[in-house]
């Protein structure tokens, strides 16, 4: 390298991947996941303490979810229209005020507070924090959003635990402790909020490069309900996986509570590797082959599934989670395209319809094994991702894109 070459000034309009951003925004989803997996790990301890029936459960765990949903959509249009850099730091204490109601709830109404606070909190953190997991990508827009979402995945998982080995032994209170995730995730988003404005305006002073358009605008509705229909199909295939593997390895191969949550884990952390591994791969071969393989390319390990001994559907549980958990962060990049200058709406709707379908999916494949069993449930779903053929009709992105 040459002393002028050394020496000449970083061209301001080349975008960076600005990977501390990403990496804090990943442990900031992780946090945010963390304290909203902890809300259903605990029913158990809720029926308990408050001598709730399943459908008082169930109405906590609607309330949780249609805040934690139907607000998504709503925070992307406003902060589309004008962004509010520390948006994601009210998000996050919403959800720290809303673990210090339930820890001391009185009485059933406020549990039903502290559970729409959280969802509250998640509503806000998820579109304006992928907005900034975009910004920081320096084009690599489905390695920042695999990264940003595997922070999540990891804090799904690790909810559980923290309930089990936390909030079971020491009561109910104990989860105003965990409000100290929520104060770290705050000073973080603060941070990378400070820096989303300040690279707000540098990218404003910039002219705009003019990108080629996935498709034109008339048929933007019908790809996105394409989309919409792909989401579907993983999530309540994942809900199968998620919610029920347990029962069905416990039912199926009689094994014991531990040895069950054991292999849950797997497929867990097969999930997390596929949803990081899915981003970089989609920003190389395109976004559409990553949905069509990782979609489609699920069905022969779910068909084989309920046909398996003990240690195939081990494997195949966990190649399935390696193989469709990679879809999410290249649907959400592609519709993201689709709707350009559009990031919250975008990452709004598809975030809160994923947690929408899943928490639905979960409830109606409950009534399936109810009346027919775990296994029936598992053969209906082992056809779900024939849904990705619709995935072949996408048009392809410009490589550009």
């Amino acid at each position: 390298m040459t002393p002028d070459a050394a020496a000449a000034p970083r061209d301001d309009s080349v975008p960076r991947t600005t990977l501390a951003v990403l990496v804090a925004l990943s442990i900031c989803h992780g946090l945010n996941d963390t304290m909203q997996s902890l809300l259903p790990a605990i029913y158990p301890l809720l029926r308990e303490n408050y001598a709730l029936t399943f459908t008082e459960v169930g109405i906590i765990h609607c309330a949780f979810m249609a805040t934690a949903s139907l607000l998504q959509p709503a925070v992307g249009i406003a902060t589309d229209k004008r962004p509010v850099f520390h948006i994601a730091t009210l998000g996050m204490a919403a959800s720290l005020v809303g673990l210090v109601v339930l820890a001391y709830a009185g009485d059933y109404s406020l549990l039903l507070i502290g559970a729409m606070l959280i969802g509250v909190g998640s509503s806000i953190f998820h579109p304006d924090s992928s907005r900034t997991a975009r910004a920081a990508s320096g084009g690599r827009f489905g390695f920042a959003q695999s990264l940003f979402q595997v922070g999540g995945n990891t804090g799904t998982a690790i909810g559980p635990l923290l309930a089990a080995f936390v909030v079971l032994p020491f009561g109910q209170a104990s989860l105003a402790w965990f409000g100290v995730l929520a104060m770290i995730g705050m000073v973080l988003l603060f941070n990378t909020g400070s820096w989303a404005k300040r690279e707000h305006v540098r990218v404003a002073s910039r002219p705009k490069p003019v990108k080629a358009p996935i498709a034109p605008p008339g048929r933007v509705p019908l790809l996105i309900a394409m989309l919409g229909i792909l989401v579907i199909s993983k999530h309540v295939y994942m809900a199968s996986l998620g919610g029920y593997y347990t029962f069905y390895l416990i039912e199926t191969f009689d094994l014991g509570v531990g040895q069950s949550q054991m292999m849950l884990f797997l497929f867990l952390a097969a999930v997390a590797a596929g949803t990081f591994a899915g981003g970089p791969i989609g920003d190389r071969i395109g976004r559409k082959a990553v949905i069509v393989g990782s979609i489609l390319g699920v069905l022969p390990f779910s068909l084989a599934m309920p046909h398996a001994g003990l240690v195939g559907t081990a494997v195949l549980s966990a190649c399935a989670g390696f193989i469709l958990a990679s879809a999410f962060s290249a649907i959400l990049v592609y519709a993201q395209q689709l709707v350009p200058g559009r990031v919250g709406l975008v990452s709004g709707l598809f975030f809160g319809f994923a947690f929408g379908v899943g928490g639905i999916g979960a409830a109606l494949l409950g009534m399936l094994a109810d009346a027919y069993g775990i296994t029936f449930v598992y053969q209906v779903c082992s056809v779900l991702p024939l849904a990705g053929v619709i995935a072949i009709f996408l048009p392809a992105e410009p490589r550009s894109a």
